[in-house]
């Protein structure tokens, strides 16, 4: 199954697609409207919303706006350093354990609309990942289980704003900058991909030219894997995001280096789940 969550005239909905590619959906002023996919994942109802929202009207995506997959995720999980040659060109080593910091939705941005250059830096930077999201509770999870706990995948571009990243241990500040998240442009359920979205090809676009490109495969930690050792610590939750990490060729290890600018366009594709599009835009 393939959701699309959007807003047409200012009323939120939510979209399934079909078998040709298709989407069909709700508004939430319909009165059979199952609930935001936030709503659904936590609630286990996924195949029922599916149902329902198949009887909606077609959606023309050219007539709607895009919104993030999730706008109300618990946890958000990020997994920096998780293959070895972006490690490699960061002049880091690569971890032995997951290198784990946090994001949070207020600084997401949707397919389609405008990543934003703060006014203080000029070394905004683009970062393509895998997002996998939780939908099923649980603690010490085991890997042999671990897959058990996916409900799905998206894609996110980790925008990255690398003077303030490091200009303390930790990199919090400088990965939550408002309007520098991209995530979508839909979420797909796991059973549409391979056993833990492997060997899928992840590409970052910056103005059409490559900038990244490598395998789901190349990761440190796989799906399995960061999911059993980040549940040592604590509960997943369902509605919780893993951003699974970023592969090289990133702006700031490029000679020279290649940050943002106002009027740049990024694309982040990954096989059999889309392509996320952002345009790049001065804060105003």
């Amino acid at each position: 199954m393939r959701f699309m969550s959007y807003e047409q005239d200012g009323v939120a909905g939510l979209a399934v697609a079909d078998g040709d590619g298709d989407f069909h959906g709700l508004l939430s002023s319909s009165a059979d409207f199952p609930g935001s996919l936030d709503e659904i994942i936590r609630a286990g109802k996924l195949e029922d919303a599916a149902k329902t929202l198949s009887s909606g009207d077609r959606i023309d995506t050219g007539s709607v706006s895009y919104q993030v997959p999730l706008a109300h995720p618990g946890k958000v999980l990020c997994i920096g350093l998780n293959y070895a040659d972006h490690a490699a060109e960061s002049k880091m080593e690569a971890p032995d354990f997951p290198t784990v910091f946090a994001r949070f939705a207020s600084g997401f941005v949707a397919h389609g609309s405008p990543l934003v250059c703060p006014s203080v830096s000029d070394k905004f930077d683009y970062e393509g990942e895998m997002v996998a999201v939780i939908g099923k509770k649980g603690r010490n999870i085991s890997e042999t289980n671990a897959l058990d706990h996916v409900a799905g995948y998206s894609i996110f571009n980790d925008g990255s704003i690398r003077d303030y990243q490091v200009r303390t241990p930790q990199w919090t500040v400088g990965k939550n900058f408002d309007g520098t998240g991209g995530f979508g442009p839909v979420f797909v359920t796991a059973d549409e991909l391979p056993d833990g979205a492997s060997g899928l090809h992840i590409e970052t676009r910056l103005n059409g030219e490559v900038m990244q490109s490598a395998s789901t495969d190349d990761l440190i930690f796989d799906v399995r894997r960061l999911i059993s050792l980040l549940s040592i610590a604590m509960t997943l939750e369902p509605g919780d995001i893993i951003v699974t990490g970023t592969p090289s060729g990133v702006g700031f290890a490029r000679k020279p280096p290649r940050f943002l600018h106002d009027g740049d366009v990024v694309e982040i594709r990954i096989d059999r789940i889309g392509t996320l599009e952002n345009p790049v835009v001065d804060e105003s």
